[in-house]
């Protein structure tokens, strides 16, 4: 019975090895925000606007909501993470960005507040296996309204050329599903 139950968490070992190789092949797009608060709630208005789109197969995507440290394990099953965010930058409301962070510092200062912000976010996650390939795509606003689930039609226009700004950074990302045999897991 003992040969059995090794063999079973050999081959559990192994499967959740497999899961795990092909989650770093695959990219994950990750918008967040807060829907309550008119304009900030843009990352998750972006992510909902991309389930209606044609996207690779390896791309998933996340409504990251407020964010929180409990989106930590994401940096750690993804190795390519596009990121969409609200920012107040002092650009004009709608104004779009494509930053590729290769360090938490490299993250705007100005992002809109969350529960926790996206550098805070990125520096736990650099300390626990360093930064992922992450793209952020940055929306600027220019007010944070309570208790509006709406858009201001400037931002509203954002969201709908985010599809086309993100088609060639998932190219870059080489964004797509492997097989098990593509990922060389051992059997």
């Amino acid at each position: 019975m003992a040969a059995i139950n090794g063999e079973c968490d050999s081959l559990n070992s192994q499967i959740d090895e497999e899961k795990n190789l092909m989650k770093e092949t695959r990219c994950l797009v990750m918008g967040v925000g807060n829907l309550l608060m008119g304009d900030e709630g843009v990352g998750v208005h972006a992510v909902r606007r991309l389930q209606r789109e044609n996207l690779p197969a390896g791309v998933d995507l996340l409504d990251g909501g407020t964010g929180g440290f409990h989106l930590l394990s994401y940096f750690q099953d993804y190795a390519d993470i596009v990121m969409i965010d609200a920012t107040m930058d002092g650009n004009p409301a709608g104004t779009l960005r494509v930053i590729h962070p290769k360090f938490a510092s490299d993250f705007p200062r100005t992002l809109a507040a969350h529960d926790i912000g996206l550098r805070d976010l990125v520096e736990a996650a650099s300390l626990l296996g360093g930064l992922r390939n992450i793209t952020l795509i940055t929306v600027s606003i220019e007010i944070v309204k309570s208790m509006d689930m709406s858009l201001s039609p400037e931002v509203a226009k954002a969201v709908e050329k985010i599809p086309a700004l993100l088609g060639p950074i998932l190219n870059d990302h080489r964004c797509r599903e492997k097989s098990a045999a593509e990922v060389n897991v051992p059997y």
